[in-house]
């Protein structure tokens, strides 16, 4: 078992080649007894994004707060609080901020994803 607060986690800054004012936030996975898969909480602060990228995992998320868009696939949806996306494996994406707030949605992905 394993019960925590976000507030109390460390948060790292994203460094991938495209991030920009990117921060995550691992929630709960292996070190916490989810094994093969981790939640993830990301924050995109002053109208940040996350890299453009593509890879062999899906992903899963919600939207705690804020506004954002998901590009994906060739388009724009438009996301905000308690929206939901799937994001199926190799399809190109991002996620960016479109307000002077955070955007601040959780991921899950299986743990290869996190590495």
């Amino acid at each position: 078992m394993f019960a925590g607060n976000a507030k109390d986690l460390v948060e790292i800054k994203v460094s991938a080649p495209g991030a920009v004012n990117a921060f995550k936030k691992s929630l709960i996975g292996p070190r916490e007894g989810w094994e093969g898969w981790v939640m993830r909480l990301f924050t995109l602060k002053d109208r940040g994004c996350s890299p453009r990228h593509a890879h062999p995992w899906p992903h899963i998320n919600y939207i705690v707060s804020g506004q954002g868009v998901l590009s994906a696939a060739g388009k724009e949806t438009a996301l905000e609080e308690g929206a939901v996306a799937y994001v199926p494996s190799n399809v190109e994406h991002q996620f960016r901020s479109t307000a002077d707030n955070d955007f601040v949605f959780i991921c899950i992905v299986p743990e290869e994803g996190d590495k």
